[in-house]
C-alpha cells in the first residue's frame, strides 16, 4: 500500500466528500473557525474555492481517498488564538502553523494513515514558511481519560510522538499541546 497526500482544492473536493461520507453532522473542520455560511460543509467549500494556500491535505492509499487533515497558520484560527488556556502556552509567532483535526475513514484507522497525514502536514507547513507546527491531541493514556471516539478528532499523543512532536504544556490533564520545530 502506497500513501500519498495532496492539497485540498476544487478538483479534489469529491475525494474529501468520500472521506466525510457517512459522518452525518460532521463539523467539516470548522471547529476552530468562524463563518457566515449556512453550514460547515458550505463554509469549507467556500474556503477551498477562495484561498490562495489550501487549508489542508487529503490522504490516499493506492489512489483511494482515506483521510484528511486541516493544517494552516495558527493566526487564521480564531478558535485557537482566542482560547485562553491554549494561548497561555504559546508565544506570539506569525509563522506558527496548527494542525486542527484528522478524519480517517473506517477500515483505514490503525494502519498509520493519521501519522502519514501528520507528516505530510509538517512538510506542507515547512514548504510554506512555517516555523513550528503545533497541535492539541488527546492523551488517551492520561489518568481518567476515556475519550469518546469523536473526541480524538485532534489526534492522539501517540500519533504526534511517532511523528516527532514534543509536548510543550497541557491545557488539561489529558490535553497536551505538542510541537514540532521546522527551523531553529
Amino acid at each position: 500500500m502506497t500513501f500519498r497526500s495532496q492539497p485540498l482544492d476544487p478538483a479534489s473536493w469529491p475525494d474529501l466528500e468520500r472521506v466525510f461520507a457517512g459522518r452525518g453532522g460532521s463539523c467539516w473542520c470548522q471547529r476552530f473557525r468562524r463563518h457566515d455560511q449556512p453550514d460547515n460543509r458550505a463554509a469549507l467549500r467556500r474556503e477551498v474555492d477562495t484561498v490562495a494556500v489550501p487549508v489542508g491535505l487529503v490522504g490516499y492509499v493506492d489512489d483511494e481517498p482515506v483521510g484528511w487533515t486541516r493544517v494552516q497558520p495558527r493566526a487564521l484560527l480564531p478558535g485557537v488564538t482566542g482560547n485562553r488556556a491554549v494561548r497561555r502556552l504559546l508565544e506570539d509567532d506569525p509563522a506558527a502553523w496548527w494542525v486542527t483535526c484528522f478524519v480517517v475513514r473506517r477500515g483505514h484507522r490503525g494502519h498509520g494513515a493519521g501519522v502519514s497525514l501528520l507528516g505530510a502536514a509538517v512538510e506542507w507547513a515547512r514548504e510554506h514558511g512555517g516555523s513550528v507546527v503545533d497541535g492539541h491531541p488527546v492523551d488517551v493514556a492520561a489518568p481518567a481519560a476515556v475519550p469518546s471516539p469523536a473526541a480524538v478528532f485532534t489526534g492522539t499523543v501517540a500519533m504526534f510522538t511517532r511523528a516527532g512532536f514534543t509536548e510543550i504544556g497541557r491545557t488539561f490533564p489529558s490535553r497536551p499541546i505538542m510541537r514540532k520545530r521546522l527551523r531553529p
